[in-house]
Formats: C-alpha cells, structure tokens, sequence
C-alpha cells in the first residue's frame, strides 16, 4: 500500500455509493489538514429531500473547488471527472461488496445520522426504492469502470476492495473514524 504522502495534495476518492467514501475524505483531510469536499452536497441543495442543483450551477462549484491547493473530493459524477482528475495529485479506488453497501445505506437511513460525513444539511435520509435498484443492480459492475478510469490516468494509486482491506488503510495512515460534518455548499 502505498503512503498517504504519496497521493499529494489534491487526493480524489471515487467508488460506488455507501463504500465509505465520505468517512475516509473527513478521515484523510482532517490528517493532511485540508478541506473535504463531498460532491453529493454540490449536486444537491441543501435542505431539501436531495433535490438536484441545475448542472450549470454544479459544475461551477466543483469546478471552483478543484481550484484550490489542497482538498479531498469524493464523489463520482463521471462528466466531471476529466478536469477533477487533471488536477488531481493521487486517487483512492473504494469498492465493496454490494450487500455492504446495502447494509450500510439501510443503517444510515433507518438511524438519523444528521452528524454523519457528507450529509446533506436539512435533508432526512429514507430508504427509497431507486438507491436500493442503484446499490444492487445499476452500480454492481462500477468498480470495474472506475478502476479502468483511475488506471489510465497515471495518478499514484490506492485500491481497497473490501471492509477488511479498508481497516487495514485506516489503521496503516494512522487515520480516525471520527465523523463531523463538513462545510455545504
């Protein structure tokens, strides 16, 4: 496993849906000392049941962030990844198993994690239909895709590919599991 130093500045964590990918950017961030930036708090607008920004609106605030010095950027939103991975300095590829993934999206709609990391502010988490079909179905083979993606760009690499693989990231950066909310957009 590669070092965090390593992956530089401007780290990129991409990976299906509820893989961990917004604990592990507060995680990282908070040990580098920079901004954690969810990209599902800049697609939707705060205070509302996960409504949708319009997209020129959205890629003017991820564009804006990818500015910036030093960040740790989750998210995916594949139309914007060629200019977030031309300034990015090292990449994280988090996969797991999708009935993880499932578990864990049942566990942070069913318990109130308004404190979690990336929450949208003012939006109560239920369980829908759709992020269930999303989980199981349309995102089972995305790990492949965005491994692909992430290997042909040449950035210092990470790959964790299951919850045993991802502890042992945690505990070798030395990084706490603590949640806090960041800063919405």
């Amino acid at each position: 496993m590669l070092p965090l130093k390593s992956l530089g500045e401007r780290i990129v964590i991409i990976g299906p849906s509820n893989a961990g990918k917004s604990t592990l950017a507060v995680s990282i961030a908070q040990k580098v000392n920079a901004p954690a930036i969810h990209l599902d708090q800049y697609h939707h607008l705060p205070n509302t049941n996960w409504q949708k920004r319009p997209d020129e609106e959205f890629r003017a605030l991820h564009d804006q962030a990818i500015l910036a010095d030093k960040w740790v950027m989750e998210g995916n939103y594949s139309q914007l990844m060629p200019q977030r991975m031309e300034r990015a300095t090292g990449a994280i590829l988090l996969t797991s198993n999708r009935w993880l993934r499932l578990y864990r999206y049942f566990k942070r709609t069913l318990i109130n994690n308004a404190d979690r990391a990336g929450h949208l502010q003012g939006a109560h988490d239920s369980v829908k239909r759709s992020m269930i079909d999303w989980i199981i179905f349309k995102t089972k083979d995305s790990d492949k895709k965005y491994a692909k993606l992430l290997q042909a760009s040449r950035l210092p690499l990470v790959e964790i590919h299951s919850a045993k693989e991802l502890n042992a990231l945690y505990q070798t950066w030395n990084l706490s599991r603590g949640h806090c909310i960041t800063q919405q957009k």
